[in-house]
């Protein structure tokens, strides 16, 4: 799987084994796969490995789009033994990692097209103004 974004993943988030960051890379892509549409989402599947973006292509789009800590639980959901703490530790490593390798305009669409709050997962501060 993704050889370099596995490394990273498997560095930033501290994972013990590549087996861990892998489980993680998983449930994270698996859960976000039905929040991005259209050309973001096609955009989003082509910047990722093969094997990588198979996990989310394979996904069923979603038409209910989940706050940020929904879809940490989410994540929750699909992850053994998970907490909603551990759930956000795998999804802002994941996240963190995939954004970094998405390049920083297609990163910028992606959350563009997303919810408020996303952008802290992504590693990035939110500065988008509070109506």
């Amino acid at each position: 799987m993704g050889g370099d974004l596995l490394a990273a993943v498997r560095t930033a988030g501290h994972y013990r084994t590549a087996v861990e960051a892998e489980r993680a890379v998983r449930h994270v892509l698996a859960a976000f796969a039905g929040q991005l549409t259209g050309a973001v989402r096609v955009g989003f599947l082509r910047a990722l490995p093969p094997e990588v973006a198979g996990i989310v292509a394979g996904e069923v789009r979603d038409e209910r789009r989940r706050t940020a800590c929904a879809f940490v639980d989410r994540v929750a959901a699909r992850t053994e033994g998970a907490t909603h703490a551990t759930a956000r530790w795998d999804a802002s490593t994941v996240l963190t990692a995939v954004g970094a390798h998405l390049g920083e305009e297609l990163l910028q669409r992606v959350l563009a097209q997303l919810p408020r709050g996303y952008a802290l997962l992504f590693g990035r501060a939110d500065l988008t103004p509070t109506a």
